[in-house]
């Protein structure tokens, strides 16, 4: 892969999943504008699989299609296969990385605290690479990861476990097929039980992008919701296990694809993206300063 990347921020693409790899390529191309254009290098990492022979060949030519001539695999087995001063040095040196889907569990017990991670945290803050993850390589972004949960249309004590992810971002749990799976319970059961935690979960085909300082968008065909604990009334102390959750005074707001926002404090074209409303800013502020 080519050493030199021209300098730009930082980004991170977050994807709920089933992006479109074949027709328009709306998510994959504004991941490939964030990572340098046609001048990008593109490392996808297929960890999270157990099939890497399946999960790479339709990324490799959707990349290809949008004019990225430097792609490349990177499948990690093994934490000595993390661990490898050649596969760190190859995060270091890619422009965009891009984290596909399969189990978040899988993915973290090869990366977790790796010097591949490692090398992605020094990537997105000071390299200025754009880090896309998808499905679960979207729910390993976080520091809290959602490791398991049932499908229940009822949050439950108990019923949802969280697990170490990657720690691109604090404070938030992402979830990801949020709508077509109908994901909200397990949302609503992981901010009941921990309310310091902000609960994001994305549609299918949709991204919420986040430039570290500066601000959010969201794009597809879906929207991203956002579920905010900080001053929710619950039963979940002294519920037992499996018992359904009450939540009183639960924040919920949906963003569709379209939306953008700024910090308060930046400068941005007011034509170009709004500065956040106020039960919303505490969301853009907190992404924005915990990116990387």
């Amino acid at each position: 892969m080519d050493n030199s990347k021209p300098e730009r921020n930082g980004h991170l693409v977050i994807i709920g999943g089933s992006e479109d790899r074949t027709d328009g390529r709306g998510i994959l191309k504004k991941f490939v504008e964030l990572s340098g254009g046609s001048q990008a290098s593109i490392l996808v990492i297929t960890a999270a699989s157990a099939v890497p022979e399946k999960v790479w060949p339709p990324y490799d030519d959707a990349f290809r299609a949008l004019g990225v001539t430097d792609r490349a695999l990177l499948h990690l087995d093994t934490r000595e296969q993390a661990d490898a001063p050649d596969n760190a040095r190859s995060i270091t040196e890619a422009s965009g990385i891009f984290i596909a889907g399969g189990d978040q569990k899988r993915l973290m017990a090869t990366l977790g605290g790796s010097a591949v991670a490692a090398a992605m945290h020094a990537s997105l803050a000071t390299g200025g690479a754009c880090i896309g993850g998808t499905s679960a390589g979207a729910s390993a972004l976080s520091v809290h990861m959602l490791a398991e949960g049932n499908t229940d249309l009822n949050p439950g004590k108990g019923t949802v476990s969280l697990g170490d992810g990657l720690g691109l971002l604090r404070h938030v749990v992402i979830d990801q097929h949020f709508s077509e799976r109908q994901r909200l319970a397990r949302l609503l059961s992981i901010v009941a039980q921990h309310p310091e935690l902000l609960g994001i979960g994305i549609d299918e085909d949709t991204a919420l992008v986040i430039e570290p300082g500066t601000g959010v968008e969201v794009i597809g065909n879906g929207a991203v919701t956002l579920v905010d604990g900080r001053d929710v009334v619950s039963n979940a102390a002294g519920a037992k296990q499996g018992e359904s959750l009450e939540l009183i005074n639960v924040r919920l707001h949906l963003l569709p694809a379209g939306t953008r926002y700024r910090r308060a404090s930046e400068s941005a074209d007011p034509a170009d993206s709004a500065a956040a409303p106020g039960g919303l800013r505490f969301f853009v502020d907190l992404v924005t300063q915990t990116a990387a």
